[in-house]
This record gives structure tokens, C-alpha cells and sequence, in this order.
């Protein structure tokens, strides 16, 4: 049987990731994308939060056979580094035997990930942006300046980000359930420069949090000493972007609530006053194909707020998943397309709800001593109940065990901590024979309701 040709939209990450994957099992692939190329000219600052890269990740890029060029400019952050309003800070661990998640440049990657593509045979057309994609027939309309391309492909994937053109097209088709969300804070991306030397001005292998309960600001280290920082804000009220609007109000505010950073950012009124404020959607879609014709991948078909760190992740799981129906089906594309959707929709639903949870335990519940604690018991109780407990944050970040179980077991996790926090001080406890006992009834409950 002979090999489709594949069209990719978009060389973001999970494209060109996809079609490296593609390439590798030698289907011609051509990838049509709307911004210029990032590796020859310059794309304006100011809408990059850092990744965050974490075990579904990196299997991708093994896949694709880029792990060890990108562990090169990745920087481990096995925790939290919390500055709280009091002028406090402290350091949470994120996984129970030094794990870690890896800052890197979204756009050092993606630069990577395109001269891989193409090295492997993939050809990329820049500065094409798809003004319409016929469902029906499989057409692209691409428009660059003036001029308007009609393309009719063979096998299309929408990997075209979270304002989708194939996805748009779909949500129009009979039957599709569509819906997208936005929440009620914007971001901003603001700067800490390297040091004198070129050295990192704060800790180096920690993702930076400044709690502040309704918002909130991170900063995550790059191979040049510098911190990529993000305002997480509400667009309205006060404060909000909408009430900080003169150079003398973002000092102010910024004294007030960061005070600690900002003798580590020089460019802060610049950059407050001149980089845009960008919106956080959530999208979710169904069906994600059209028969064996077209399939959405990555943000095109689950779009997700950032505050997981599990967006690109998740893109990029989606690719590791089509790799493994592939191989079991051939070249069979209405089972490998219909088996996608069946694994992964569930999965990123669950995703799209832990991401949204989450942004309420960065920007609130780290500055809760009771939460700080809990977070302290759930990591002895991985090292006692070793397989038999396990946190959903390890679950999402450190793991393989699917999104939508992660998700399954937070009910239960609550319930079992809500339980042995109201007996008083754990570490205390469990030197308690009668303690231990009744702990292991509790795991016993939480593994029959998990």
C-alpha cells in the first residue's frame, strides 16, 4: 500500500515533532506555517512563558531523537521557590525522591524541532497563514500577502495551536460539540537580566512563585542567567491590568507586592508598559477527525491554561500515542485516527481541569501553611505506600498514569488527607502504633475508591 502524503498545519512544537515521527516512517510530509521562520528573523518578544518540560515530554522527543539536544538547554527545577508577602521565602520539592521538570526556551525549542523536521525531509512553507480549511473536500486556503493558495490534501493534521483554523472549520461540521473558556486573568511577560557575570540573580534550578492570591508572578531560568518572568492578572478590577496604567502605578504596585524583586528588574516599567497583555483560553472539541481525511493534535484539539506546565506536554503526548498507533495499525488511518481520539479525548479534558485547578493552588493555596503541609504528607505517604499512593502532582508530572485517572484520584486524595490531618501532627502520629494501624485502613479506603 502506498503511503499518504500528510499536511501539517502549524511548525509550532507538536507539528514539527509529528512530522519528524511521520518522516521516520516515510510519509512524505509538507508543513504549512503563518509566521515568518523564527530561525532567520526576529518574532517580538513578550507572549513566551517558559516551558516547562516533564516526563511525557521528553518520551516524545526521544521519539523524534532530540532528548539529548534539548537536555543541553534545559534546566532542571525539582521545586517551587516561593516568595510570600511577609518577605519570606522557602523551597517545595515537587516530587518525594528529587524529581524535577525542566525549564526551557519555547523558542530555542521550536528552532531545534524545525531544523530536525527538515534535516529528516519534511519541507516547511513560512509566512502561510490558512484562511479556510473545506472539511469536506480536504482544502487549505492559504494566503501569503495578497495571494490566495488552494491546496487539497490527502491527510491533514490541524497542529495550528489553540485559534485552530482546522478546528474552526470542524466546530461548523454536524454534530460537533464545541466550547471554549476564558478565564479572567490575562498574563504579561516581564524580564530579570542575568548578573554582572552572567550569573543567575536568584536560584537557578527553581520555578520562582510570588503568591498573591488573586494573581500571582513566576519566574523560570534560561541557559543565560536570565528569568523569564510572568505577571498571571485580572484584566479588570483592583488592581488589575486595566487599573495600572501610568509608569508611576507599576512602581508602586510593584514596591508594594514584589518588593523583593524589583532590584532584579531593571526593564520593569519597560517591559510592563510596552509588552502586551495576552488572553488564557481553555477549548475543548468533538469529534477531533474527519473519518481518515483530518485530525486535530495539540492545542488545535485541547488548548489549556499554562499553570500545569503540561500544554506542550500534553501536545507532545498526543505524538507519542500516534506513534504507537502506527505502529500497530500500519497504514490503516481510519482505526489509527479513531483510536486517537478515543485515548486521548478523556485525557485532555482531564488536563484541561487539573491545569485550571492548579492556577488556584499557585496563586492562593502555596501561601497556606496547611497546604504547605499536606504537600509534606503526601510525599512521606508516596515513600511508605510506595505503589500504592502516589500524588496527582507526580501522577501528572512525573508519570506516565494517564491525565484522566490523575484527575480520578484528587477526590479521593483530599478525603484521605482531610482525614489524617484532622488527627493532629502526622510526623508525631506515625510513630504511633495505633496510628499506623488506622493509616493503613485509610490507604486501604482510598485504593478501593481509586
Amino acid at each position: 500500500m502506498n503511503k499518504r502524503s500528510v499536511t501539517i498545519l502549524g511548525a509550532g512544537l507538536v507539528g514539527s515533532v509529528l512530522a519528524v515521527l511521520l518522516r521516520k516512517r516515510g510519509y512524505e510530509v509538507t508543513i504549512y506555517e503563518r509566521r515568518p521562520d523564527m530561525r532567520k528573523e526576529i518574532i517580538g518578544a513578550g507572549r513566551s512563558i517558559n516551558l516547562a518540560m516533564s516526563n511525557r515530554g521528553w518520551k516524545a522527543l526521544e521519539l523524534a531523537g532530540l532528548r539529548e539536544d534539548i537536555e543541553a538547554i534545559a534546566i532542571p527545577m525539582p521545586g517551587r521557590f516561593l516568595h510570600q508577602e511577609d518577605g519570606s521565602s522557602a523551597f517545595q520539592s515537587y516530587g518525594k525522591n528529587g524529581e524535577a521538570i525542566y525549564s526551557v526556551s519555547r523558542g530555542e525549542l521550536n528552532k531545534k524541532l524545525m531544523d530536525l523536521a527538515e534535516n529528516n525531509g519534511v519541507t516547511i512553507h513560512f509566512n502561510q497563514r490558512c484562511t479556510k480549511v473545506d472539511t469536506a473536500t480536504n482544502t487549505i486556503y492559504l494566503q501569503e500577502d495578497n495571494e490566495t493558495t488552494e491546496i487539497k490534501c490527502d491527510l491533514l493534521f490541524g497542529a495550528d495551536g489553540a485559534f485552530s483554523s482546522l478546528r474552526t472549520a470542524m466546530a461548523f461540521n454536524d454534530r460537533t460539540n464545541f466550547s471554549q473558556f476564558y478565564i479572567e486573568a490575562g498574563y504579561k511577560e516581564l524580564n530579570i537580566p542575568a548578573g554582572p557575570n552572567g550569573e543567575w540573580l536568584i536560584e537557578k534550578n527553581a520555578l520562582h512563585i510570588w503568591p498573591r492570591h488573586n494573581y500571582m508572578m513566576i519566574a523560570l531560568p534560561n541557559i543565560d542567567g536570565s528569568f523569564t518572568c510572568t505577571l498571571f492578572f485580572p484584566f479588570e478590577g483592583e488592581p488589575s491590568f486595566e487599573s495600572i496604567k501610568t509608569e508611576e502605578e507599576v512602581r508602586t504596585f510593584f514596591n508594594k507586592q514584589f518588593p523583593d524583586a524589583i532590584p532584579l528588574m531593571p526593564t520593569l516599567v519597560e517591559d510592563f508598559m510596552n509588552n502586551p497583555v495576552s488572553s488564557l483560553i481553555t477549548t475543548k472539541i468533538f469529534p477531533w477527525r474527519n473519518a481518515d481525511k483530518s485530525c486535530l493534535i495539540g492545542d488545535a484539539a485541547h488548548a489549556i491554561v499554562p499553570f500545569y506546565g503540561q500544554g506542550m506536554n500534553a501536545g507532545f503526548e498526543d505524538c507519542s500515542v500516534l506513534e504507537e498507533l502506527m505502529e500497530a495499525h500500519g497504514e490503516d488511518w481510519e482505526t489509527i485516527l479513531s483510536s486517537f481520539e478515543q485515548k486521548r479525548k478523556p485525557n485532555a479534558d482531564a488536563v484541561a481541569d487539573l491545569a485550571l485547578n492548579n492556577f488556584i493552588e499557585m496563586r492562593d493555596k502555596v501561601a497556606d501553611p496547611v497546604f504547605l503541609e499536606r504537600k509534606k504528607i503526601e510525599k512521606e505517604l508516596g515513600r511508605r505506600y510506595a505503589g500504592r499512593f502516589n500524588s496527582v502532582y507526580e501522577m501528572v508530572s512525573f508519570s506516565h498514569t494517564p491525565y484522566a485517572y490523575a484527575l480520578h484520584c484528587t477526590k479521593a486524595q483530599d478525603v484521605l488527607l482531610s482525614k489524617i490531618m484532622a488527627e493532629g501532627d502526622f510526623f508525631v502520629n506515625v510513630e504511633k502504633p495505633e496510628f499506623v494501624s488506622q493509616l493503613e485502613n485509610w490507604i486501604e479506603e482510598y485504593e478501593a475508591l481509586v
